[in-house]
């Protein structure tokens, strides 16, 4: 639940912009920040809403502060600042909901449409956004950026490092210091060449666009700074978990060239040095994995190092020319090619960069969740094994007349239950124990495993626990079957 400091602060706040008071503060995920974010309502039937934010670090508040002023003033669409607190911790921007551009495509992926032409014009969109964004810091007092104002030589060895100690290290990787240090210097040379005259937005990836009725709009860019601007095109392009197939990079790649004009001999140099880029941006969000994965093991990033992973093989096999002055570099790239990471025991993430995409499994594991009041679920394998797990130990949000209607698929639901510990510390444990079960079945081609998830009325706790397991085993097993089911929910049973 909010902290009651933040909740108070933040309806204050609220209250003071709108002139109503706030009837509702909804805790908001930040999986890779350190920022806490609400979603503050009120007014009749909700109309009114705002997102509330809280960080402590004011010098990053007022670099998002005097950024957001900015690129709004340009006409980039990124939210409004209402109001910001005299301490400068707390405040409101506009409500754009939930949608990113990352949670339309992984939609589209999840219903087997892929990346249709839907998602081509929105990437398109974006790439021209991107531009307009690059060339509106032409007149930004870059003094205000956070933590530095370009993205110079020492951004750039920040970055090179944080590979270095959150990644190689923590994952247990064995280099040479001196010789990847070399190579660190020389990497920053060659980045150094490309012209750094503009926006950098620093984090330009599909989990920071927001899809808001017909538009896009731009969000997270409190570290942006003057720098080149090959930087955000690999991070969209090369966001590791959005995975886009490789001929739409290069059509997206062309794309943006086109909009800035960029032809000739210009293009060529321009690639040359967006290659150089892409390594840095891969090896930096391998970083910031390693330290959220394997250091404070969030399971979200964890599934990304192996597609991170892949993408850096590629571009090593794509693009030789770019490690012929980096051979340290190349040869830690080449010795990941079978790393096996166990950060803990609920997670196992396997990595065999140089292969083609996993064979099929014959495994289909059937995820379901039911009520203890109209009996447990039947096998329809007929091999009697599988997992019945008991959610009713479990905080009940259908204890609250507010969560009824509702059930585990919907936002308030999954909230309330993604900010309580124990839920969080009792999937750890079903994921280890799936998880075994999971490896030992796929090596003796079994077919089939059930895992069902019971609660009193079947339709919130073990509802919301079966997505989570069904999500988490998707992403974690992609060539595994997984098959989800609500029973009470099929026969027609409501909160």
């Amino acid at each position: 639940m909010p902290d009651q400091a933040d909740r108070l602060s933040l309806a204050t706040l609220f209250e003071q912009w709108s002139g109503i008071s706030c009837t509702d503060i909804l805790a908001l995920g930040a999986q890779g920040s350190s920022r806490r974010y609400y979603r503050m309502l009120g007014g009749e039937n909700n109309s009114i809403s705002a997102i509330g934010s809280v960080g402590d670090d004011l010098r990053e508040n007022r670099a998002f502060f005097a950024l957001c002023r900015h690129l709004h003033a340009k006409g980039i669409r990124v939210p409004e600042l209402y109001a910001v607190a005299p301490d400068q911790r707390c405040y409101l921007q506009q409500d754009l909901g939930d949608l990113t551009l990352y949670g339309f495509l992984h939609e589209k992926q999840r219903q087997g449409g892929g990346f249709d032409a839907q998602m081509l014009l929105l990437y398109k969109q974006a790439l021209a956004d991107l531009t307009a964004i690059q060339q509106a810091g032409a007149d930004f007092d870059f003094s205000l950026s956070y933590p530095r104002p370009d993205f110079d030589r020492q951004s750039i060895l920040w970055d090179l490092n944080y590979f270095k100690y959150h990644f190689l290290k923590l994952a247990h990787v064995p280099f040479d210091e001196q010789l990847l240090e070399d190579d660190f210097l020389r990497l920053a040379d060659l980045l150094l060449q490309a012209d750094t005259h503009f926006l950098l937005y620093r984090d330009f990836n599909p989990r920071n666009i927001m899809v808001f009725g017909p538009q896009l709009f731009y969000i997270d860019f409190q570290g942006a700074r003057r720098g080149a601007a090959q930087y955000d095109v690999a991070s969209i392009l090369y966001s590791a978990k959005s995975n886009l197939p490789e001929a739409i990079r290069h059509e997206l790649l062309e794309h943006y060239l086109r909009v800035r004009g960029i032809r000739g001999e210009a293009r060529r140099q321009w690639l040359s040095q967006f290659w150089s880029y892409l390594l840095l941006r891969i090896l930096q969000t391998l970083g910031a994995y390693g330290y959220r994965g394997l250091f404070e093991r969030k399971d979200y990033f964890l599934q990304s190092i192996p597609l991170a992973l892949h993408n850096l093989r590629s571009l090593a096999d794509d693009h030789p020319d770019l490690f012929l002055t980096l051979p340290h570099i190349k040869q830690i790239v080449l010795s990941l090619s079978d790393l096996r990471l166990q950060p803990s025991a609920s997670v196992n993430v396997s990595v065999n960069v140089g292969a083609q995409s996993p064979q099929p499994s014959p495994l289909t594991v059937f995820v379901q969740s039911f009520s203890y009041k109209q009996g447990l679920p039947a096998d329809p394998s007929g091999n009697g094994g599988g997992f019945i797990f008991d959610c009713r130990a479990l905080p009940n949000p259908g204890r609250y007349p507010e969560y009824k209607a509702y059930t585990g698929k919907d936002r308030p639901v999954i909230e309330f239950l993604q900010h309580e510990p124990p839920v969080d510390h009792f999937l750890q444990h079903v994921k280890m124990l799936v998880a075994q079960s999971v490896d030992k079945y796929v090596e003796r081609r079994f077919s089939s495993l059930q895992v069902s998830f019971g609660c009193t009325g079947g339709q919130h706790r073990s509802v919301f626990c079966a997505e989570q397991l069904a999500q988490w085993l998707r992403t974690t097993y992609p060539n595994i079957h997984v098959a989800l089911r609500h029973r009470e929910q099929e026969r027609g049973v409501r909160p």
